[in-house]
């Protein structure tokens, strides 16, 4: 498939490293918060509140930490009033990076993200400059010792997937946005569990990356990933699999 995330493959490849969790968590509360204040409070009538809580659960997120970022979005609790921010620029040989933030502080984020970028190789650029590269997609994974793969390819391809990928211990499914809940919802009506289900944003064409350049365009994801506003991060580069190995 076109523009496979190798940057969502790493990652999940990392895994969730408990010294990770409570970033984890800060991004899930923010994302929750924010979604209920522009949608509200209800999960059925907000997709955008709904995915971030079902990714919250995924988490093992408390139901506690939940109910109280959606009642600081609906203003039942006080809280902080974040801001959406998105970030456009390149890495190290050009690789096209579009960063997602929300901040208290516009312009300390915006500051910290150009210093970032331009230490490890890169530099900030217009709104508008990559962002024309990437196609909103959603994206759930299903371990493999879940499902037989005949079974998967065909209850997933009838409920409108756009393709199922096959990993070294999953299953990747990739559907549109207007298809997203539909497939998750057949899914479980089908009795397949998906170990995780997020709208991403998949590069629709990718620079390969040679072995000399992957730690510095890897050292440079990790480094905008740990930064605190950072919400998600997406990226057009295609490193072989055989150097992902040794990298991650």
């Amino acid at each position: 498939m076109s523009g496979h995330s190798k940057w969502a493959q790493i990652k999940r490849k990392k895994g969730k490293l408990d010294a990770q969790r409570g970033r984890t968590f800060t991004r899930l509360i923010r994302e929750i918060t924010v979604a209920a204040r522009q949608g509200g409070g209800n999960p059925e009538t907000n997709s955008r509140l709904r995915s971030a809580v079902d990714t919250a659960k995924a988490q093992n997120m408390p139901q506690d930490n939940i109910k109280k970022a959606i009642m600081r979005g609906t203003g039942e609790l006080e809280g902080i009033n974040y801001e959406e921010i998105s970030y456009e620029g390149y890495g190290p040989c050009g690789v096209a990076i579009l960063i997602e933030a929300l901040t208290d502080n516009k312009n300390r984020t915006t500051s910290e993200i150009r210093h970032i970028l331009s230490h490890h190789g890169g530099n900030l650029g217009e709104n508008g400059c990559v962002s024309w590269m990437f196609k909103d997609k959603g994206i759930i994974y299903i371990d493999k010792e879940r499902v037989d793969e005949e079974r998967l390819l065909t209850i997933a391809l009838d409920a409108g997937a756009e393709d199922v990928i096959a990993e070294d211990d999953s299953y990747q499914i990739i559907t549109s946005p207007k298809d997203f809940e539909t497939l998750k919802s057949t899914l479980k009506s089908g009795g397949i569990e998906y170990s995780s289900a997020e709208l991403t944003k998949s590069p629709q064409s990718t620079i390969k990356i040679g072995e000399k350049d992957t730690k510095s365009i890897l050292k440079l994801m990790d480094v905008l990933e740990e930064h605190d506003d950072v919400q998600h991060i997406y990226a057009n580069f295609d490193i072989p699999d055989e150097l992902l190995k040794e990298a991650v």
